[in-house]
């Protein structure tokens, strides 16, 4: 007799607190070519990632936003 897997879904509240608190610092420039490499080749870890959220100052903030709706700027 086979058995009958039931699917578990998590709640936001329940996610948010099973998530480790961010506690090491990098710069943008050490950052994003791993990014970038790991996008290029697609490795499925980078997925588990993609909803983490980030800090950034106000002025990349503002560079990004512009460059947003402008990105030939």
């Amino acid at each position: 007799m086979s058995r009958h897997l039931r699917l578990f879904q998590a709640t936001e509240a329940e996610v948010e607190a099973s998530g480790p608190e961010p506690v090491n610092r990098v710069t943008l420039g050490d950052l994003l070519p791993l990014v970038a490499l790991a996008s290029r080749r697609n490795y499925a870890w980078l997925q588990d990632f993609l909803d983490d959220e980030v800090l950034i100052t106000d002025d990349l903030n503002d560079i990004l936003q512009a460059f947003r709706t402008r990105p030939s700027a």
